[in-house]
């Protein structure tokens, strides 16, 4: 992208807005005849068992996806809560994380949200996380990434080499020219690009999940986890970077 800036935080909002606007296409999109609140056994009959958010196309082969940008195929564009085939093989439902989910309690197995809490701001997404809980099954599992708080402290601080390779893996990846190198901007980028309105370490994820109802939360790895199935959701892409979680309903 030829205008892609670092450093003109508003301009690159509005940059990755029309990028995200532009990738959310599929080849065939098909709407279901369920309506909401959709129930566990509705979901089941479409071999649905969990929720991912922010994707359009979960990986999870009996996930439904979901993202607050509508997904659009030729002139059809997805509706805000209905369910959706896409190209004949995952499930989708445009969701917002700010609105109660569209189905009833305890309706599914598992939840998975890489990078999507620190988008929104505090009190709502407790908020959300109450609407997660409330939807899990009894016993059923949330797992939650974000950028780790504490691994970007710790870099500014002592200079352990995270700034240099987090800038490589973006650049390998094609992700925008070179990132500058200064590690008051690599600290700031944290908290004012991407859209992020909240940045979280363990200790403040366990507070927010804690508010919600949920009890025992644990720390773990990268695709490590009490699902594997789940885990397996992680994409490299962003795990130097990551704090993984699971809290269970």
């Amino acid at each position: 992208m030829p205008d892609w800036n670092w450093e003109r935080p508003d301009q690159l909002g509005e940059l990755m807005d029309q990028f995200t606007q532009s990738m959310a296409r599929c080849d065939k999109l098909e709407p279901l005849p369920a309506q909401p609140p959709y129930s566990r056994g509705a979901l089941r009959g479409l071999g649905v068992t969990g929720i991912e958010f922010a994707a359009w196309k979960t990986a999870h082969p009996a996930g439904l996806g979901s993202d607050l940008v509508p997904l659009r195929c030729g002139d059809t564009v997805t509706g805000q809560g209905h369910l959706y085939r896409v190209d004949g093989e995952r499930h989708f439902a445009q969701l917002d994380a700010c609105q109660p989910l569209p189905f009833e309690t305890g309706a599914v197995d598992w939840a998975y949200a890489e990078h999507l809490i620190e988008h929104i701001p505090p009190d709502a997404a407790i908020d959300w996380l109450r609407e997660v809980r409330r939807v899990l099954l009894p016993g059923g599992v949330l797992r939650l990434t974000t950028p780790d708080l504490r691994r970007y402290v710790e870099s500014y601080l002592h200079d352990d080499g995270f700034f240099a390779r987090h800038r490589r893996r973006l650049r390998t990846a094609g992700v925008g020219p070179p990132m500058p190198q200064r590690p008051a901007f690599m600290f700031n980028q944290l908290f004012y690009l991407y859209g992020h309105r909240w940045i979280y370490d363990f200790e403040e994820l366990r507070h927010a999940l804690g508010q919600a109802g949920f009890g025992v939360v644990t720390a773990c790895g990268f695709r490590q986890g009490a699902r594997q199935d789940v885990a397996c959701l992680d994409r490299v892409l962003r795990n130097d970077e990551t704090i993984y979680v699971e809290a269970v309903a």
